[in-house]
C-alpha cells in the first residue's frame, strides 16, 4: 500500500496530542513516521490509563486507549535526546528527514543544539513543525500550554454551556480535547503547504503553531458577530445563537435535532407538522423574525414535536429535505447505518493483543488511499530497523549505544 505521501519521511519528535494527531495523519497519507520516544517510559500517554486495550482473551494489558488514538502507523525509536550521543542521533535522522514534528516548550531543543537553525543548516530542505501552548512569541510564549486552559482564554468555554440564568449555568469544557486536535490538524494543513513551497524552491522552513491561536481562529461565526454588533457573545446551551428552529426538539420518546437553514427548509417543516399557517405569520416568516421571536415559535413547535416519535419525525422530514437526526452516544455512532458504510471504524493488527480497533481518517480520496499498515507500536519495536535502514548503523554499533543508555 501507499498513500499521496509515499517517499516522505517524518522525524516525530511530540507526544499526548496535538503533534501525535498530525503525524498519525501524515502517516495515514503514507509518509514515513520515526516518533522518537525516551528510553523506558515512552510517550506519556503509554500510561494514561485506565482504559487499556483488552487481549483476544478479555484481560487488560499496557496499552492505553488514549496513546492507541494518536499513533499508528509510526515506528518507535527510543532515544535519549539529554545526552549528546542522542543528539547525534537525531542530527543524523534529521538530515534523512523531510519533515520534523516537535512539541518541546518554545527553547528546550534549542539548548540541545536540535532548534531550527541548527537542524536546518544540516538539511535546508526541512520542514520544521513546533507545536507549543502559545507559540514562540509574546509574553506568554515560555508558558506551559494544556488544551482545558486554552479552551478557557481562548473564549470558547464563554460559549460553551448552559446559558445564564437556567440550572447548570455556567462555562463548560468540549468533551474531546479540540484545542489540540484542531491544532494537530492546522500544522498538517502548513505542513503540506510547507511541501508545496519546497517542491517549487527547494527551501525548508520552521512553522509556529500555537494551540491559542487555532482555538481563537476557532471561534469563527461567534467572533464576527461580535465585532459586527460590538456584543460580546454569550452561552446559548442547546441553541444556536443566528438560526431559529436550530436545536433539540422533544418528541414522544426523546429527542432529535431539527436544524433550519432557510425560510424554504422552514415552510416544508410547518406543512410536515400540520401547520403550514406558521410559515405565512409575519412574526416567523424570515430567519431574522424566527430568532427575535424564538421563545415563542420554539414553544410551539415543542408542541408539534411531542405528538410524534423520533423514528417518525426523522422519517417524515428527511422525505421533505428538511434536516432533522438523532443525538447518538458512542456506542450508537459506531452502530449507525451511514458510519458503518463510510468504514469509520478499522482494525489493524498487534503483535502482542491480536487487532486493535481505531477511527479511520475521514479523508476519501478517488485516486490514492490511506495507510493502514501498522498498530500503533510497541515502545522500541522499530529502533534496530529504522538505525540499520536509515542510518546505515551496524548491529554492533546500536548494541554499543544500547549499552552506554543512549537508546
Amino acid at each position: 500500500m501507499s498513500g499521496p505521501l509515499a517517499g516522505i519521511r517524518v522525524l516525530d519528535l511530540s507526544r499526548v496530542l496535538a503533534g501525535p494527531w498530525c503525524t498519525q495523519i501524515l502517516a495515514d497519507l503514507g509518509a514515513e513516521v520515526i516518533k522518537i520516544e525516551r528510553p523506558g517510559t515512552g510517550d506519556d500517554t503509554r500510561h494514561w490509563g485506565p482504559p487499556w486495550l483488552k487481549d483476544e482473551q478479555g484481560n487488560p494489558t499496557a496499552q492505553s486507549g488514549y496513546f492507541l488514538s494518536a499513533n499508528r502507523g509510526k515506528n518507535s525509536v527510543t532515544v535519549d535526546i539529554g545526552q549528546p550521543e542522542g543528539q547525534a542521533l537525531i542530527k543524523e535522522l534529521a538530515a534523512k528527514c523531510d519533515i520534523l514534528v516537535e512539541n518541546f516548550k518554545t527553547g528546550a531543543l534549542e539548548k540541545k543544539g536540535l532548534g531550527y537553525e541548527a537542524l536546518s543548516a544540516i538539511n535546508p530542505g526541512l520542514i520544521y513543525c513546533s507545536v507549543t501552548g502559545f507559540g514562540h512569541t509574546g509574553p506568554m510564549a515560555s508558558y506551559a500550554g494544556y488544551d482545558y486552559l486554552i479552551q478557557a482564554q481562548s473564549g470558547l468555554m464563554s460559549i460553551t454551556g448552559v446559558a445564564d440564568g437556567n440550572p447548570g449555568a455556567g462555562p463548560q469544557r468540549v468533551g474531546m480535547a479540540v484545542a489540540d486536535l484542531t491544532t494537530g490538524m492546522n500544522a498538517t494543513i502548513a505542513i503540506l503547504s510547507a511541501l508545496h513551497h519546497r517542491s517549487k524552491t527547494g527551501e525548508g522552513q520552521q512553522i509556529d503553531m500555537a494551540l491559542l491561536d487555532v482555538q481563537v481562529s476557532w471561534l469563527g461565526n461567534q467572533a464576527l458577530n461580535y465585532f459586527c454588533s460590538g456584543e460580546i457573545p454569550k452561552r446559548t446551551g442547546e441553541y444556536h445563537p443566528n438560526l431559529v428552529p436550530y436545536q433539540p426538539f422533544p418528541t414522544s420518546d426523546g429527542q432529535v435535532i431539527i436544524a433550519i437553514g432557510n425560510n424554504g427548509q422552514f415552510a416544508r417543516f410547518c406543512e410536515a407538522a400540520g401547520r403550514a399557517e406558521l410559515a405565512e405569520d409575519p412574526k416567523f416568516a424570515t430567519n431574522p423574525q424566527r430568532v427575535a421571536n424564538r421563545e415563542e415559535l420554539v414553544a410551539i413547535i415543542c408542541e408539534l414535536t411531542r405528538t410524534r416519535t423520533s423514528r417518525d419525525w426523522m422519517e417524515s422530514l428527511v422525505k421533505v429535505n428538511v434536516p432533522c437526526g438523532p443525538i447518538q452516544n458512542i456506542a450508537e455512532v459506531f452502530e449507525d447505518p451511514q458510519v458503518k458504510a463510510r468504514g469509520m471504524k478499522i482494525e489493524l493488527e498487534h503483535p502482542q493483543v491480536g487487532k486493535v480497533p481505531g477511527i479511520a481518517n475521514p479523508i476519501k480520496f478517488s485516486r490514492t488511499q490511506q495507510v493502514y499498515a501498522k498498530a500503533p507500536p510497541l515502545l522500541g519495536e522499530d529502533t534496530d530497523a529504522v538505525l540499520q535502514r536509515v542510518l546505515e548503523k551496524t548491529p554492533e554499533e546500536i548494541q554499543s549505544l544500547r549499552a552506554r543508555n543512549i537508546l
